[in-house]
C-alpha cells in the first residue's frame, strides 16, 4: 500500500480529532501529515503516530504544497470556500460537511455501500450526515435481498452531534447549542425547520437515502430527535420491503452484512445502547420483528457511535478508497 500526503482540516474539532485518532488506530499509510484549523485555533499542537504537529491557519495557499488527500471536518463554509481549490490543486477531498452532499456530480460514500461511486470523483468525495450512515450500513443488505419500498426514521441523537457546545450543555446543564434545555429532556428539532415542516436534518435522511440507495422512488420519512447522551446515535428504522420474508433468514442476512453486529436476543435481555456503540466501528441492530401492521413489514433498531463510523470512521474508510 503505497503512502500518501495528507491533511485533515478542523483538526482541533471533536470529529477532526477523532479523525485523526481512526487514521492512527487503522494504521493510514501516511507520509506527510499536515493539520489545518482557524486562525484562532493555528498554533495548536497535535499528536500523531509519536509526533507532535503544529496546526496552521487554513488559507487559500494552503494547497499549493502536495497533499493527496484532504479530510474537511471544518463545516460547510469552510468546505464552500476552500475545498474546490484543494481539488484545483490536485488534492481529493473528502468533506464532512453537508455542502456538496447532494451535488449530482459529487459521489456520497457509505464504503459498506456503494464504494463503486467513488469512481467517478471529480476532486471532491462527500462523507453522508451521521444519522443516514449507520442506516445505509442496515438497509443495503435488505435492499438487496428484498428491495426497498418505504422507510420510516425515528432517531435518537446524541449531544455529540452538535460538536464541543453540545456536549458542554448536556455536561453543565446549560443552553447554548440547543433551543431547549437538553439535560433530562427530549428535543424534537435538529437543525432549522423548512417550510415543509421538517428539519433540515430530517431532509438530511431522506434525500440522502435516496442518492446513496440510487432509489429516487424510495418512499421516506423522518422524525429526528436531540436526546440527553454525550455519544451515539440510535434510531427506529421501520421498513416496508418489497418481497416476502423469514424472519429467520432476514436476520441472517443482517448478521453476515459487512459493518454489521447483530445483538438480538430480548429472551437475555440482549439489545444494542449507545453505550455499546460508543467507541467501535461498527454498526449495530437488534430488536429486529415484523411489522405486523403492513405486508412485509419490518422494525430494526439500529445504533453507531456517530463520531467514529457516524463522520469519522466513514470518512477515513473513504479515504482507503483511494489509495
Amino acid at each position: 500500500m503505497k503512502k500518501v500526503s495528507l491533511a485533515v482540516i478542523g483538526a482541533t474539532g471533536m470529529v477532526g480529532r477523532t479523525v485523526i485518532k481512526v487514521l492512527e488506530e487503522r494504521q493510514f499509510p501516511v507520509d506527510r501529515f499536515y493539520v489545518f484549523s482557524s486562525k484562532r485555533s493555528a498554533g495548536d499542537t497535535i499528536e500523531f503516530c509519536g509526533k507532535e504537529y503544529l496546526t496552521e491557519e487554513l488559507t487559500e495557499n494552503s494547497f499549493c504544497r502536495k497533499i493527496d488527500i484532504a479530510i474537511f471536518c471544518a463545516g460547510g463554509e469552510v468546505s464552500a470556500k476552500f475545498a474546490s481549490i484543494a481539488a484545483q490543486n490536485g488534492c481529493v477531498v473528502v468533506d464532512n460537511s453537508s455542502h456538496f452532499r447532494m451535488d449530482e456530480n459529487v459521489p456520497l460514500i457509505v464504503p459498506e455501500v456503494n464504494p463503486e461511486d467513488i469512481n467517478w470523483h471529480r476532486g471532491i468525495i462527500a462523507n453522508p450526515n451521521c444519522s443516514t450512515i449507520q442506516a445505509m450500513v442496515a438497509l443495503k443488505p435488505l435492499k438487496d435481498k428484498y428491495g426497498l419500498k418505504r422507510v420510516i426514521y425515528s432517531t435518537y441523537q446524541s449531544v455529540s452531534g452538535a460538536g464541543l457546545a453540545g456536549w458542554s450543555d448536556l455536561e453543565n446543564g446549560t443552553q447554548e447549542a440547543f433551543s431547549r434545555r437538553i439535560a433530562y429532556n427530549l428535543i424534537p428539532q435538529i437543525d432549522v425547520f423548512m417550510e415543509n415542516g421538517y428539519t433540515k436534518e430530517e431532509m438530511k435522511m431522506i434525500d440522502e437515502t435516496k442518492k446513496i440507495l440510487r432509489q429516487s422512488d424510495l418512499r421516506v420519512s423522518a422524525t429526528t430527535v436531540r436526546v440527553p447522551v454525550f455519544c451515539g446515535h440510535s434510531e427506529s428504522i421501520n421498513i416496508e420491503l418489497k418481497k416476502p420474508f423469514e424472519l429467520a433468514e432476514l436476520k441472517k442476512i443482517l448478521k453476515g452484512a459487512p459493518g454489521i453486529v447483530l445483538m438480538d436476543d430480548i429472551e437475555n435481555g440482549v439489545f444494542p445502547t449507545p453505550l455499546d456503540a460508543e467507541g467501535k466501528d461498527d454498526v449495530f441492530i437488534g430488536r429486529v420483528r415484523r411489522d405486523e401492521s403492513v405486508e412485509n413489514g419490518i422494525n430494526i433498531w439500529c445504533v453507531a457511535d456517530n463520531l467514529r463510523k457516524g463522520a469519522a470512521t466513514n470518512a477515513v474508510q473513504i479515504a482507503e478508497l483511494l489509495i
